[in-house]
């Protein structure tokens, strides 16, 4: 569905919490066609990418490990690496 969002699973470090928010942000941008919040949209846009962002933090906590590394690397690392 969103090919932009990037594995967060079997990151090294672990993925942090912004990245696991921005993950979230993306994945409720794209299904609610919201790119832009406005005053009638923000308070359940960012209510549901808080909902997400626990869910997939659960979820990373939860899955075994992966034995493969993903093949890219998550937006926010390859800023800080500029």
């Amino acid at each position: 569905m969103c090919r932009n969002i990037t594995t967060l699973r079997g990151l090294e470090p672990v993925a942090t919490t912004e990245e696991i928010e921005a993950a979230a942000r993306q994945y409720v941008r794209k299904v609610t066609g919201v790119q832009k919040t406005s005053a009638a949209t923000e308070a359940p846009f960012e209510r549901a990418v808080a909902i997400i962002a626990k869910a997939t933090t659960e979820a990373l906590a939860e899955l075994p490990p992966r034995k493969v590394p993903p093949k890219t690397e998550p937006p926010l690392r390859r800023l800080a690496r500029r």
